[in-house]
């Protein structure tokens, strides 16, 4: 009688693990193939739309340039960004596709049709996100601060941005906070940096 209470109370316990497995996974960000897909393009879009645009524009203002010069380069860098990242990525993720419909055909089980990834969506949330992460160095560095100070607001306002995007990718993919911010930061920071300084050598010997 005892070894028959214990089957069942393992029983139960298995049971209702497996039912806090479901709930986890139901709640979870990246409950399918397509939510982690427009999750990914989303932050990979926004992150990467910060450090070009910023890069762009920094470097752009330490050769000295005027506001229309900045603005110039960092519209073109911004529209020409977004656009690069949207086509890229509907190529990746349509490959991707591919290759699931192709396992699908043979027999290989990886999910249900609605799951697949959708190239179309995967390009408009890179688009967008690239868009929006790009408008916030682009829309600081124009505003009417003074030589001096442009510079250090745009750079901290990409800094604060990264920040944002870091933790964001970490609460999506699970990964550590910590890390996830800190190589947001310390890579966009390296990539003002190193383009300003460009920006700073050329400008100077022009």
């Amino acid at each position: 009688m005892s070894t028959t209470a214990t089957r069942l109370a393992g029983l139960v316990m298995w049971r209702g693990a497996q039912r806090r497995d479901r709930q986890r996974a139901t709640s979870s960000p990246h409950v399918s193939s397509a939510g982690l897909n427009w999750l990914r393009a989303g932050v990979l879009g926004a992150n990467d739309g910060i450090v070009s645009v910023a890069a762009t524009v920094v470097g752009v203002a330490g050769a000295a340039a005027s506001t229309r010069t900045i603005a110039l380069a960092g519209g073109a860098a911004l529209v020409a960004g977004a656009l690069s990242m949207a086509s890229g990525e509907y190529v990746s993720v349509s490959s991707q596709r591919d290759a699931e419909r192709v396992a699908a055909s043979a027999g290989t089980p990886i999910g249900e049709p609605d799951d697949f990834t959708n190239p179309w969506h995967a390009a408009l949330a890179s688009l967008v996100a690239f868009t929006v992460g790009g408008l916030v160095p682009l829309l600081v560095v124009l505003a009417p601060w003074s030589v001096a100070t442009r510079v250090p607001v745009t750079f901290g306002s990409v800094v604060v941005a990264l920040v944002l995007t870091g933790w964001a990718s970490s609460r999506f993919t699970g990964a550590s906070r910590t890390r996830s911010i800190l190589r947001n930061v310390v890579g966009g920071s390296l990539a003002m940096a190193v383009t300003y300084g460009v920006g700073a050598v050329v400008g100077v010997r022009l």
